[in-house]
This record gives structure tokens, C-alpha cells and sequence, in this order.
């Protein structure tokens, strides 16, 4: 952080503030403080890229921290009243001093938050500047500057620099976009990884795509195994034992040279190209049905990916594609349809006939079904027990449904209903009545 912005941080802060409400960390290297004055505060001491910043919602803790550290904090700093406020050395320093009474005595703590480049932290000291905790301990063989619960705190160095002086004219302003710059970032940071991820995916299928032998060859390859089957068989009193091969007249009159297993009984062999031909013929029949089933999954993936540039938060990449458990990747091959899940709904997406049918086949009467209105739509399935979907649900199941259907963003109206009130025509072709409809924007 700049020096000139912590300057006016602390200024900031200083107006017409006394005490510290509540204190605690929210994330590994992010403590939220909140002032008398409702003042709240997210200090992030991440090495080379600290900040110190506001937002409009209420950020939630990722998880329960309960170090040392973390118990320390809470127990000097919530609900202390606060002796001073300043720029420690006048460095990128911040230095909080407080006064919390204990049963016994009034203690005085300094909250240190240090913001000098790589070597932020956050320390924890007694009146004397002996170390009492700190977010980060620094032992000998990692810096020159000890940080260990106990010792007197060395300074740091004070640099020989010249401060640049910028002006901020609205300093709250200025925290705010702070933090919308810092989940701009992270957003774009969370977009590239999973848009890599996907496109690792889209590349192995569709060089899968490409390596499939074509219907023509196989075809050829089975008939050609069936006549040399055929052949062998017809002939199988003019082989002698461990012959190598034998020379024919094929069924065009042409002379032909046919290879043999020499170790091999002729009629075995024989019923061994039969088969090998079967498996040809019918590797033949389904290859159009691979590629089609294999061109579906990649069409999917390449929406993935497009509706994921388009996403406008984090936690619409989370949804879209979540990070997977182990146990879930194991089971990936077994599932008919794509699944994701939203505040507890279980939503699936049918992205061709055939998971339209699984997903029109496999619900229950009372889960709800999605599809645009008056065109062509995949299916979405909403898991559910109860007569009525929260709103947020149905609005999160019906912008699915719009933006694995369509190819272009825009508003679109997409129609709801209990799977009890959706007869089946035939596949997919589908009746419904009553119904809801719902204006989604993507």
C-alpha cells in the first residue's frame, strides 16, 4: 500500500471513533474491524498485495479460526476503547493502541498492521512492544526481524524514501471501489483458471473426436475379416500344420495370399476373425452414435465456457462449475445428465434428447420442470418436495435452462411447472398445463 493512502486511512479513521466493537479474522489474511461509529474496516495484509478496504455487503467468514492468534485478538480488541491511532514511524505502519479491562487490571495492547511490501502481518504487543501473538511468526533463519511471542519487537528499517503525495478527495469512495477492484480481479482470476480447466476437456474430446476410425474403414475392415474367416475355413483341409500361410481364389476368381497363426489351429483362427469381424460390424453401427454422444458433450463444454465469461460474480462461476471431490470425479461417467446445485436444490440440465428423456423419465411428480416458451429448449429438473420453488431457485434453474439453449444473450421467457402437470408425447415432445412463466436476462 501507498504511504499518502494510509495517511488519509488514518486520518479517516480517527474521526470521531473510541472504541473497537468487534474484531475477528474472516479469511487467512483478512481481519474485519468494526468501530463505535459503525465504521467497519477489512484489512488484507496478503504479502506484495495488502489493501485496506470497504463493501456493501457483509463480507462472511470462510471458516472458524480459532488460533491462538485469533483468540487473542478478540479477547484484547473486542469492545476496547481506543487510547490512539497513528502511523507507527511514520512508515506503512498502522499502530491501534487500546485499553480493555480485565478482572484484575486495565490492560494496554498495540494492534500492529504492517504493510510493508512482501513482509506484511499483523502483531499483536503488550505497552512494552514485547510480542504477545502475530497473524505470521518469523523465525531467525527466515529474516533478520525475529517475530516470536515474547520478545521485544525489533523496528524495522526505516526507509529512505520520498513519500508521493497524492490527493483523495473522497476517501470512502475510494474504499469502496478498492474492494470492487479486488473482486474485479479476483473475478477474472477465477474466470481464467476455469475456463483453462474446461478448455484442458474441450481439447482431449475433441481430439478423442477425431481419432474415431470412420464408419467406411470399419465396414471394410469387418468384410474383409469375414471373407479371409471365410476363406480359412473353406480351405481348412489343404492346411498343414504350423503353416504360415496360404495362397486361395477368393470369391472373384482372384489368387490371394492369406496369413495364418502359426501356432494356431486354423478353425480357432478362423472363429476368431469371425468375431473380430462382429465386433468391426458393430463398432461400424454405434461410431455415428459415439460421435454424436461425444460432439453433445462438447458442444456443452464450449457453452460452459462462454457462460462463464459472461458470468458476473464468483459465485455464478461456483455454480456453473464447482470445484469437484475426488468421489465426484469417479462418479462423473456414470451420470445421464449434467447436475449443479444451488442453496441446497439439486438442478439438472438435459443437453440433448436423450437426457431430455432420462431427466423427463427419472423425476419425481413433484420436482419442477423448466423450458423456454414456444422453442426448441433443453429440460432443466429442480429436485423438490415441496408444492412452491423460492423464487431465487426458480430464477437461478430457469437462467440455466436460457443460457444452454440459446446462443446469444438477451431476454428470454422460460415456462415452469410440476413435473406431475408435463404429459410426454413422444422423446422429449412434451404437453404441459397450468403453468408459470418467468422473464430471465443473460
Amino acid at each position: 500500500m501507498k504511504y499518502f493512502v494510509l495517511k488519509k486511512i488514518v486520518k479517516h479513521i480517527k474521526e470521531d471513533t473510541h472504541n473497537i466493537r468487534l474484531i475477528k479474522r474472516i479469511d487467512n489474511n483478512i481481519i474485519i474491524i468494526e468501530f463505535n461509529n459503525k465504521n467497519i474496516l477489512y484489512f488484507d495484509v496478503s504479502k506484495s498485495n495488502s489493501i485496506i478496504f470497504k463493501s456493501t455487503k457483509n463480507l462472511l467468514s470462510k471458516k472458524d479460526f480459532n488460533a491462538p492468534f485469533d483468540v487473542l485478538l478478540q479477547k484484547r480488541f473486542n469492545n476496547s476503547k481506543i487510547e490512539n491511532i497513528e502511523l507507527y514511524n511514520d512508515d506503512k505502519i498502522i499502530n491501534i493502541k487500546v485499553n480493555s479491562s480485565s478482572s484484575y487490571k486495565k490492560l494496554t495492547t498495540i494492534l500492529q498492521l504492517e504493510f510493508t511490501g512482501k513482509h506484511t502481518n499483523i502483531i499483536i504487543l503488550d505497552e512494552d512492544r514485547v510480542i504477545l501473538e502475530a497473524l505470521r511468526h518469523v523465525d531467525e533463519f527466515s529474516s533478520s526481524r525475529v517475530v516470536k511471542v515474547g520478545i521485544k519487537l525489533d523496528e524495522i528499517p526505516k526507509q529512505t524514501f520520498v513519500p508521493k503525495i497524492e490527493e483523495i478527495d473522497d476517501i470512502e469512495k475510494y474504499l469502496y471501489d478498492v474492494y470492487e477492484e479486488k473482486e474485479k480481479d479476483n473475478l477474472e482470476n477465477v474466470k481464467k483458471q476455469k475456463i483453462s480447466q474446461i478448455s484442458k476437456k474441450a481439447e482431449k474430446l475433441t481430439s478423442t473426436i477425431n481419432s474415431l476410425p470412420k464408419k467406411e474403414d470399419l465396414e471394410i475392415e469387418s468384410n474383409s475379416l469375414y471373407e479371409k474367416a471365410n476363406l480359412i475355413l473353406s480351405n481348412l483341409h489343404n492346411i498343414k500344420p504350423y503353416q504360415k500361410s496360404l495362397k486361395v481364389y477368393n470369391y472373384e476368381g482372384i489368387e490371394v495370399e492369406l496369413d495364418l497363426e502359426e501356432k494356431a489351429i486354423p478353425s480357432k483362427y478362423s472363429n476368431d476373425l469371425f468375431k473380430k469381424a462382429k465386433r468391426a460390424k458393430q463398432k461400424a453401427l454405434n461410431i455415428s452414435l459415439e460421435k454424436d454422444s461425444l460432439s453433445e458433450k462438447l458442444e456443452f463444454l464450449l457453452r460452459l465456457v462462454n457462460n462463464i465469461k459472461s458470468a458476473t460474480s464468483i459465485e455464478e462461476c461456483e455454480f456453473l462449475y464447482p470445484k469437484k471431490e475426488k468421489n465426484q470425479i469417479k462418479t462423473k461417467k456414470s451420470q445421464q445428465c449434467e447436475s449443479f446445485f444451488f442453496e441446497g436444490f439439486k438442478i439438472m440440465l438435459g443437453t440433448n434428447e436423450r437426457e431430455n428423456v432420462y431427466l423427463l423419465e427419472n423425476s419425481k411428480a413433484s420436482d419442477f420442470w423448466f423450458h423456454l416458451k414456444d422453442r426448441t429448449s433443453c429440460h432443466v429438473i429442480v429436485q423438490n418436495t415441496k408444492k412452491e420453488l423460492p423464487l431465487n431457485v426458480i430464477y437461478q434453474a430457469a437462467s440455466l435452462c436460457a443460457k444452454f439453449s440459446v446462443d446469444f444473450g438477451g431476454v428470454y421467457e422460460v415456462d415452469f411447472t410440476q413435473r406431475r402437470n408435463v404429459k410426454i408425447q413422444s422423446g422429449a415432445n412434451v404437453l404441459y398445463n397450468p403453468y408459470s412463466t418467468i422473464v430471465v436476462k443473460i
